[in-house]
């Protein structure tokens, strides 16, 4: 296992598969476990594409997180899965893709992102526009990877952050509003998917309404209040839906139905 520090709280863990099977598609979770601790319901970040190795990118936030960020390369992570719905790939093939990200939440986006990015796909998508913000420069992750989007000649790749310090030379300004500013798309022809904190979701949704796309046309993932996995716990019924097991990826057009609290 390597393990690769992000920022302050996050870290990637890259996995050696050690020659078993584990097939999964982008959008996806595992249930990571830590003996004697618990386990925790983690996004994949890596892309089935990438063959051998498995990631999972995490923030340090509660129990077993912090268990998991306490081990050692030569330690062991229990995994369980791969759960939950998937990108509609198929609805994607064809398609003019936005994606939008906050935080941490480039971390299930990457997955696709990277599928689609494979050789071997790339010419099965259309033109291909990031937006990815962070509070800070220190909180942006996958730096190393940001660098090498800023070169591709086949993407349009915009990073900003909340709050900038003397270093920071980029974009300055909250998710929502650099897409309001600086992205200009035929909402008809594009496909939009999002994940970050929610209060970033709900508001770069409301941009996207705005600048005239449809709820079936706004992607976005879901994490919140999972628990097992399996739809058995209850812990993520919101509505009609189980986050874990009709979800965690969702259209707006079915957030629609969700309470509006959520």
């Amino acid at each position: 296992m390597e393990i690769i520090p992000e920022t302050s709280d996050i870290k990637t863990f890259r996995l050696d598969l050690e020659g078993e099977i584990f097939s999964h598609l982008p959008g996806q979770f595992a249930e990571l476990f830590v003996p004697g601790i618990g386990e925790a319901p983690i996004s994949i970040t890596s892309s089935p594409t990438q063959k051998g190795i498995l990631e999972f990118s995490i923030k340090r936030a509660g129990l077993v997180t912090s268990a998991i960020h306490r081990l050692n390369p030569n330690d062991r992570l229990g995994i369980r899965g791969p759960y939950g719905n998937t990108f509609p790939i198929s609805n994607l093939i064809g398609q003019n893709l936005l994606f939008i990200a906050g935080g941490i939440g480039l971390a299930p986006l990457r997955s696709l992102i990277n599928y689609v990015f494979d050789a071997e796909n790339r010419n099965q998508f259309k033109k291909v526009t990031i937006l990815y913000g962070a509070r800070s420069p220190q909180d942006l992750v996958f730096k190393w990877e940001l660098e090498k989007w800023k070169t591709r000649e086949d993407i349009t790749f915009l990073l900003t952050v909340d709050r900038g310090d003397e270093q920071w030379k980029g974009t300055v300004g909250l998710v929502p509003n650099v897409l309001k500013e600086n992205i200009q798309v035929n909402p008809l022809e594009w496909k939009s998917i999002i994940c970050g904190p929610p209060i970033m979701i709900k508001f770069t949704i409301k941009a996207l309404l705005e600048m005239s796309f449809q709820p079936q046309d706004i992607i976005t993932t879901l994490e919140m209040r999972m628990k097992c996995g399996l739809g058995k716990c209850g812990r993520c019924n919101i509505g009609p839906y189980y986050v874990c097991k009709d979800g965690p990826v969702f259209t707006y057009q079915q957030l629609q139905k969700m309470p509006e609290e959520y």
